[in-house]
């Protein structure tokens, strides 16, 4: 299972029986006597070869053992019983195919990583007019000018039917100054949409990832990813729209169409728009229907006039105690207060301390 799911993986473009684990299996008992063994190691080098710049090719098997030498293989002695026609083990011809593939991946990946950078190192006019000249089949631009690959390109639109390609939206000309303008603008909105594009790419991760979080589905993780991560790498967070996009808009984009007319919905219209709710109840939530909330604090009061005055010490109405003696005969009272103040408050407790200090 485990080579075949990396054949799998790696081998996209194989179409060959030998994805399926048992026919693998049955070929790598086989050696370089079955042919369809033979043929998927052809078939790998065949993809290695301008990949790597080999010299070798496979049709016998010294040729296979000299392909696994030039790539520097490491299971030595499985290469070299491949001369002596000693190698029969199975497990030893599965081990030519998993480095065989694993080789072919690793020079994808590379030469990937050599043609972005060569895209990144070209110039923004370069790399419009090589997809120019892609679309239309023509040769690469190369260092020729702009204005000789126009003048290719006016040739081909000429042979169009009239009509074929429209009017361009953007008519007018602009200053440098306006073209600044424009480059920034863009900068912006670019900006602002790579961070949409990789909220809703991460949406989309998470909820793929929970599809695989029931017992049914944890069997089926390795099927999931096969048919989910092909789809999710192209993927990309960075918008791709520049002024380019803008000066080849035609005018057929500014036919605005209401998704609810007639024409558009003959087009859009499922069954499952025809399935009608049933009455569900009034959950409520209006602004207007709710109560407002009662008040964190207490009314605001004005202080009152009146109360106890700076009385004798002792017991008294106005005192520093009522009914309980005064503040020098080791009771503070029960009533009164100093100057209005409430007993407890220990702002009036510490007025009378500096007071009685100052007397």
């Amino acid at each position: 299972m485990f080579y075949t799911s990396r054949l799998s993986a790696t081998l996209r473009s194989y179409d060959g029986p030998l994805l399926e684990e048992k026919v693998l299996l049955r070929a790598a008992e086989g050696g370089l006597s079955s042919p369809e063994y033979v043929d998927l190691c052809r078939w790998l080098a065949s993809r290695l070869k301008p990949l790597c710049g080999l010299e070798e090719s496979i049709t016998s098997g010294p040729e296979m053992s000299g392909l696994l030498k030039e790539l520097h293989c490491p299971f030595e002695g499985a290469v070299s019983g491949i001369l002596r026609c000693s190698t029969r083990s199975t497990k030893d011809h599965l081990k030519f195919v998993l480095f065989l593939s694993s080789e072919l991946q690793a020079a994808q990946i590379l030469g990937g990583r050599r043609d972005s950078a060569k895209r990144q190192d070209e110039s923004p006019v370069q790399r419009e007019l090589s997809a120019i000249c892609e679309t239309l089949k023509l040769p690469e631009p190369g260092g020729r000018e702009a204005a000789e690959v126009f003048s290719q390109v006016e040739h081909v639109l000429q042979d169009l039917p009239k009509g074929f390609v429209g009017s361009p939206v953007f008519q007018k000309s602009l200053s440098s100054e306006q073209w600044e303008k424009l480059h920034g603008i863009n900068t912006g909105l670019s900006s602002e949409y790579e961070c949409r594009r990789r909220m809703l790419i991460k949406r989309l991760d998470v909820t793929v990832q929970s599809f695989g979080w029931s017992d049914r589905a944890k069997v089926k993780v390795d099927s999931m990813a096969r048919a989910y991560q092909p789809k999710r790498h192209s993927l990309k967070p960075q918008s791709s729209v520049d002024v380019a996009e803008l000066l080849a808009a035609r005018e057929d984009i500014c036919n605005v169409v209401k998704t609810s007319s007639g024409s558009s919905r003959a087009n859009t219209a499922c069954a499952v728009n025809k399935v009608l709710m049933g009455r569900v109840p009034d959950r409520g939530g209006r602004p207007s229907e709710i109560d407002a909330p009662p008040p964190e604090m207490p009314p605001w009061q004005k202080r009152q006039d009146g109360g106890g005055g700076w009385g004798g010490r002792g017991g008294g109405g106005g005192g520093g105690g009522g009914g309980g003696g005064g503040w020098n005969q080791g009771g503070r009272g029960g009533g009164g207060g100093w100057g209005g103040v409430p007993q407890g408050n220990i702002f009036g407790l510490i007025l009378y301390l500096c007071l009685k200090r100052t007397f």
